[in-house]
């Protein structure tokens, strides 16, 4: 070999088994939001849970003042007495007119008319225990109660307010955080990108319970507990041309919290066979197209190729690549298409022993960029 002849720092492309992982802005979102409202109107006379605190299901949150729920209760209580008074009287009218009657000592009408008043009498006792049991059940709405377990925010009323059953006034929200739901959004193109790769067999399918989902905060750190994906939307949003997908992640330190914005990684297929380069191996040509620098026969050759989803720092080469091709990463200032090159194997710099190549320390295999991706419009 020419002792002159420029060395190039080259990889050896054979097939290897890779994931297809999609990055996508999200949201997290409450598993539910339990808005308590009051069913009675009154005077609201304490506030008995801590602002931010955790509350269990059935721990009281509010008292309204019980004085005019208490009175309906007890006139309630001497409805229901007097018409369980009025029908006593009543049956023993009837029972007693039913020998006479038997014995012509009274009519036949006054004995039906008996009758009838002894069940009219039984029915305005159903009725005034019915009332009895209304005014029970608006008593103990005086007692406020959390519906869930979770966690609870500010009062949005103080004591003293007046609050309205007729209006159904919020006066506290709480909501369970763990789990959570973390929503995203992903573009049409991408769904109809992968379902062709699944039809051509480029890509093997993942189960949605197999499916690996990472959310990613604000500081790029990943989130420690993994996610499982639960659905993606049937319909498409007219406006943006996505759909909606939804998955459920474990919050036991309250970390994630409704409305925060984070990064969702999921995976969504695997190639097999998949013919990874390093990124920065792949260069533009003047028509817009991407290509490569390969030896072959100890020659520079250059080969236009068609790139699939970025795995790390690698690319899924998809057309116009060989397995045990030798591509060239670094020293593209020394040759040209069709001069001799001397092949040195290319070390990367920050893979390590028993990374995954193109793997960044501390990321999951891969993350492909979306067409879908757009950054989250922060609120003011």
């Amino acid at each position: 070999m020419n002792p002159g002849m420029p060395e190039v720092s080259v990889v050896t492309v054979q097939p290897q088994r890779a994931p297809v992982v999609t990055e996508l802005p999200g949201r997290i979102d409450a598993v539910r939001n339990a808005e308590v409202r009051a069913r009675v109107t009154g005077i609201v006379q304490k506030i008995e849970f801590e602002q931010g605190g955790d509350v269990k299901k059935g721990q009281r949150l509010f008292k309204i003042d019980p004085a005019p729920m208490k009175a309906a209760y007890d006139q309630a209580a001497a409805q229901l007495k007097q018409a369980q008074a009025d029908l006593y009287t009543a049956r023993q009218l009837a029972n007693r007119y039913e020998p006479l009657v038997k014995a012509n000592a009274v009519s036949k009408q006054e004995y039906d008319n008996a009758v009838g008043s002894a069940r009219q009498a039984d029915a305005a006792v159903a009725a005034a225990r019915a009332a009895l049991d209304n005014a029970k059940i608006n008593l103990n709405y005086t007692d406020v109660d959390s519906p869930i377990d979770g966690r609870i925010g500010k009062p949005l009323v103080t004591e003293g307010a007046l609050v309205e059953a007729g209006t159904a006034t919020q006066m506290a929200l709480v909501q369970q955080l763990n789990p959570v739901y973390v929503d995203f959004n992903q573009s049409t193109a991408d769904l109809a990108q992968l379902r062709r790769a699944f039809a051509e067999g480029q890509l093997q399918k993942i189960g949605a319970d197999a499916a690996r989902v990472t959310v990613v905060l604000d500081d790029g750190t990943e989130y420690a507990h993994p996610g499982k994906l639960l659905f993606t939307g049937m319909s498409v949003d007219p406006g943006t041309g996505q759909v909606n997908v939804r998955a459920e992640v474990e919050n036991p330190d309250d970390i994630l919290l409704p409305g925060m914005f984070v990064r969702v990684r999921f995976e969504q297929g695997v190639n097999e066979k998949a013919l990874l380069v390093p990124q920065q191996a792949l260069q533009r040509t003047p028509d817009g197209r991407q290509s490569l620098m390969v030896l072959r026969d100890g020659k520079v050759a250059q080969i236009s190729v068609v790139t699939g989803p970025v795995v790390g720092a690698r690319t899924i080469i998809s057309q116009g690549l060989n397995p045990g091709d030798q591509v060239v990463v670094e020293g593209f200032q020394k040759i040209r298409p069709g001069a001799p090159a001397k092949p040195t194997e290319w070390q990367p710099k920050g893979e390590q022993q028993g990374q995954q190549p193109g793997q960044q320390p501390g990321q999951a295999p891969g993350a492909q960029p979306s067409q879908a991706e757009q950054p989250p419009k922060q609120s003011s």
